[in-house]
């Protein structure tokens, strides 16, 4: 009874100090949080400084698996299409998550996985490069070398495509695949840790091999495209904002950026491409939209901005937006992994655990 007393007495004379010192603690970002904003921030350094190889790319890989899956599995029908896509994407959450669990109370090696993992699945640099060597062609007024080269970038078909046509279709392009190739990753990367990193390159990759809308797909597809329309809606919407806001680092004005934005992206058949490309379109001052011709069939696209027809050297100007884009989402998203870190924001990451 005596020394019970004496640890409340112990409890109860404890400095003040001690408990308004432990309270800051409390909000300060955990090591996995460090660890996550920092591999955020350098895989998109690295990415910057090694592109993605031509060859032996993982995520080339995961495409070679999902096409010998797809020639196993393949039914036109929706329900076939939403078991193909769980048994391509479960499996990248599962082994993901296993593997972060393992390395949580290591952040040093946590951090070098998310590197290694923001690396892997960013393709912005890659995406600014084959625009770039579409651009130079198209300079050189070597029309077939670009047309040779516009399927590295986009599922077009380029054969009946003129120069203005296949400059078009590259500033199109890089304004959809900087939420899809840079942006979107780390997002999701943010908030759903290294399941998020992983699985969204692998939606977007699927939605890519059969979300289109041709005769084979239509069915067999839907899953992957309604997927990836899901997991892009916070993505897309953040990469016009930052669009909007960095318009005058080409030239452009952030309020001709927002108009187009608000006023034509919802004529678009997509609703994630619609307002990346609407606010390229106002920050560059160009015109986007019109006839889009796939191997599929013909897509009569709606007209996004007020500027004048697309040029060649608007592919170097395009490019530039999508690289300033792509290393504020970088900062940003680095801030919101910090912030999901203090327990500020809720990560589904930590939800699944």
């Amino acid at each position: 009874m005596h020394d019970r007393g004496a640890a409340s007495a112990l409890q109860y004379s404890a400095p003040p100090a001690l408990t308004a010192a432990a309270a800051p603690r409390a909000s300060l970002p955990t090591p996995t949080g460090r660890s996550y904003a920092a591999g955020l921030l350098l895989g998109v350094l690295l990415d910057a400084l090694i592109a993605d190889p031509r060859r032996w790319h993982p995520v080339a890989g995961y495409g070679r698996i999902a096409g010998v899956v797809e020639h196993r599995s393949y039914v036109p029908s929706r329900g076939r299409g939403v078991l193909h896509v769980s048994a391509l994407v479960l499996p990248v959450i599962a082994a993901s998550a296993v593997a972060e669990e393992r390395l949580r109370r290591r952040p040093g090696r946590l951090g070098l996985g998310v590197v290694a993992a923001t690396w892997t699945v960013v393709g912005a640099t890659g995406l600014r490069r084959e625009a770039a060597r579409i651009g130079r062609a198209l300079e050189q007024e070597d029309v077939d070398a670009a047309r040779s080269l516009l399927p590295t970038l986009c599922g077009r078909d380029p054969s009946l495509l003129d120069a203005a046509d296949l400059a078009r279709a590259v500033v199109e392009s890089v304004a959809e695949n900087t939420s899809d190739a840079a942006v979107g990753s780390l997002w999701w990367g943010a908030v759903a840790r290294l399941p998020g990193l992983l699985a969204y390159r692998a939606i977007n990759t699927l939605d890519a091999m059969i979300g289109h809308c041709s005769e084979r797909y239509e069915a067999f597809g839907w899953a992957a495209a309604r997927l990836d329309d899901l997991v892009n809606l916070v993505p897309a919407r953040l990469t016009a904002a930052l669009t909007v806001l960095l318009a005058p680092t080409v030239g452009g004005r952030p309020s001709d950026a927002w108009r187009a934005w608000r006023r034509d992206a919802g004529a678009h058949p997509s609703p994630n491409a619609g307002p990346c490309e609407a606010a390229f379109a106002g920050a560059l001052g160009v015109q986007l939209g019109g006839v889009t011709t796939y191997p599929y069939g013909i897509s009569i696209r709606p007209t996004l901005g007020d500027g004048r027809p697309v040029e060649i050297s608007d592919i170097g100007r395009a490019t530039r937006l999508s690289s300033e884009v792509t290393f504020a989402a970088a900062v940003l998203c680095a801030g919101l992994a910090l912030l999901v870190g203090r327990g500020k924001v809720i990560s589904l990451a930590g939800v699944l655990r």
